[in-house]
């Protein structure tokens, strides 16, 4: 069997798992779910996917890559939500220049990213 074939979900580290459900949830409106075994929280997201998010102070915030990525229908609303609870789009000038809101535009859609309290790097996006 191919992986392509079964679901698969983001699973990001975090040093502090109160800070950190106060983020995802207050700031993100994401719904706790299942406490996982290594102590975490699984947030359960659209169409049957989910994020893991869990305490690992060592390796928290380590990556400079995108972590996870929402793609949702209407980008500028969720930017306009998201900045209204306090969440700060990065700004990026090259080579994926963002506008004022911090929203990159390519022929494939548009994308905006953010940082959790750790530092780990998320997205939300709209894509053709």
């Amino acid at each position: 069997m191919a992986l392509s074939e079964h679901r698969v979900g983001a699973t990001i580290a975090v040093t502090d798992m109160s800070r950190a459900r106060d983020f995802y949830e207050s700031k993100l409106g994401l719904s706790a779910g299942d406490m996982d075994d290594p102590g975490g929280v699984v947030y359960e997201c659209g169409e049957g996917t989910s994020l893991l998010v869990y305490s690992s102070p060592e390796r928290a915030g380590k990556s400079e890559a995108t972590l996870a990525t929402w793609e949702v229908p209407d980008l500028d609303q969720i930017v306009e939500e998201l900045t209204s609870k306090g969440v700060v789009f990065e700004q990026y000038e090259e080579p994926m220049k963002t506008d004022e809101r911090g929203i990159h535009t390519m022929e494939a859609g548009s994308i905006a990213w953010f940082k959790d309290p750790d530092g780990n790097t998320i997205a939300v996006g709209r894509f053709n």
